[in-house]
C-alpha cells in the first residue's frame, strides 16, 4: 500500500485549479478533480490520501466554510464512485487497496473552526473527518504555529480541543505547530499523535521541520512522523529527491523504522509549465508573507515540491532511492504506508 499522509488529488494544470493556487484560501470547489487528476493517482500507486478541506487561512467564515468544504468533497467522492472512496475506518482503506480505488481521509491543516465550542469536534467527526491539525504557521486560540515568534505551548481550550480530539478518536496532526505546542498536545494526548508532513530540522534548520525532540517524543507515544517533499528539507530551498531520503533516513534514526512514513503536500499530477509556473509562484509568496501566513524558507525561487520527485512515478522512485540506499522491502513497504495505517489503527479504533 502506498498511502500519502498528505497530498492533494487536483490536476494543476487546469484553469479553475491554476486560480485557486493564486488565491491564499482556495475552496475545493475550484479545484480540479478531473480524469487526468484520478488516472494520473491511480498510475502512481496510491492507496489513500489524506488531503486538506475546510478553513486553513483568510477571510472566510471557518466553521461555515469546513461545513461546505466537507459537502464538496463528499460530492466530489460521490461522482467518482469507481475511483474514490471516503475513508473513515482502516478497514475501508483495505477495501480501497483491495478495490483498485483511492481512499480519501478528511483532514484539517487548521482547526479554528472549533470556534470556542469542543463540542463542535463530534460535529466533525460525524461527517467523516479524521485528521485535525492543530495550528498552521500562525498562532491561533489552541496554539502557536511554527512561524509564531512566541513559542507558547497549548492554550487552557487547547487542552480542551485535543481532549475532544482524543474522545472522537480523531488524529491530532502537529505539523505546522510550534515547538512547545507540539510537546505539549504529543505529552497530553490520550492517544497517540503525529506529524503527518515535516522534515527534520538536525539536517534543515527551519521552523516548519521538527526538531529531534518533539520527533522522539511522537514516536515514543505511539505515534507517525510523515516526511514531504518539500523545500525545507534543504536550507537553501532547492530540496532533491537525495533530501528525501536523508530525512527519512534521520527520521528512522531518531524515531524507528515503525513510525516513519511519508506526506508529500503535493499532487499526483505534476505542473507541466514551469516557467509559467514561476511567475505565478513569486506573487503568492509575496502574498502569504504580507498575511502572516508565510514561513521561512519559502521563497519566490523555491518550488514547493522536489522537482526530481514529482509525477506518476514519484513512489517508484523514491522506492528506487531507497533501495539503493540499501532499505529492505520489509522497512520501504513500512515507510511507503504500513506504519500510516498502524498508527491509524491505534488511534481511530482505539
Amino acid at each position: 500500500m502506498i498511502i500519502n499522509a498528505l497530498g492533494q488529488l487536483d490536476n494543476p494544470n487546469a484553469p479553475a485549479s491554476a486560480e485557486a493556487a493564486a488565491h491564499l484560501n482556495p475552496s475545493s470547489d475550484q479545484l480540479t478533480v478531473d480524469a487526468r487528476a484520478l488516472a494520473d493517482a491511480r498510475a502512481s500507486g496510491l492507496t489513500a490520501v489524506n488531503i486538506t478541506l475546510g478553513y486553513t487561512m483568510g477571510d472566510l467564515p471557518p466553521y461555515e466554510h469546513t461545513l461546505r468544504e466537507i459537502e464538496i468533497w463528499d460530492a466530489i467522492i460521490g461522482d467518482h464512485p469507481d475511483d474514490l472512496t471516503k475513508v473513515r475506518t482502516v478497514a475501508d482503506i483495505h477495501r480501497a487497496h483491495a478495490d483498485g480505488r483511492i481512499g480519501v481521509i478528511y483532514g484539517f491543516q487548521n482547526a479554528v473552526a472549533v470556534g470556542d465550542d469542543p463540542g463542535r469536534v463530534s460535529t466533525f467527526a460525524e461527517a467523516g473527518v479524521r485528521v485535525v491539525q492543530l495550528t498552521y504557521n500562525q498562532a491561533n486560540h489552541i496554539g502557536d504555529g511554527s512561524m509564531a515568534p512566541a513559542n507558547r505551548g497549548l492554550t487552557t481550550f487547547g487542552h480542551e480541543v485535543v481532549e475532544a480530539l482524543g474522545a472522537h478518536h480523531l488524529m491530532v496532526d502537529l505539523s505546522h505547530s510550534g515547538e512547545r505546542t507540539c510537546l505539549e498536545a504529543a505529552k497530553t494526548s490520550r492517544l497517540p499523535v503525529s506529524i503527518n508532513h515535516t522534515g527534520c530540522r538536525a539536517l534543515a534548520d527551519l521552523p516548519r521541520n521538527k526538531t529531534d525532540e518533539e520527533l522522539r517524543l511522537v514516536a515514543s507515544r505511539g505515534g507517525f512522523v510523515g516526511i514531504y517533499f518539500m523545500p525545507f528539507l534543504n536550507p537553501s530551498g532547492h530540496a532533491r529527491a537525495a533530501d528525501v531520503v536523508e530525512h527519512i533516513d534521520h527520521a528512522i534514526d531518531v524515531c524507528g523504522e515503525d513510525h516513519v512514513g511519508i506526506g508529500t503536500d503535493g499532487t499526483i499530477t505534476p505542473i507541466d509549465d514551469l516557467d509559467a509556473y514561476r511567475t505565478a509562484l513569486a506573487e503568492h509568496v509575496a502574498r502569504r508573507r504580507e498575511a502572516g501566513v508565510g514561513a521561512a524558507g519559502e521563497r519566490a525561487d523555491t518550488y514547493p515540491f522536489v522537482v526530481d520527485l514529482r509525477g506518476v512515478d514519484q513512489f517508484r522512485e523514491l522506492i528506487r532511492l531507497l533501495e539503493r540506499r540499501g532499505y529492505r522491502s520489509e522497512r520501504i513497504e513500512k515507510i511507503l504506508g504500513r506504519n500510516f495505517l498502524d498508527y491509524a489503527a491505534r488511534v481511530w479504533a482505539a
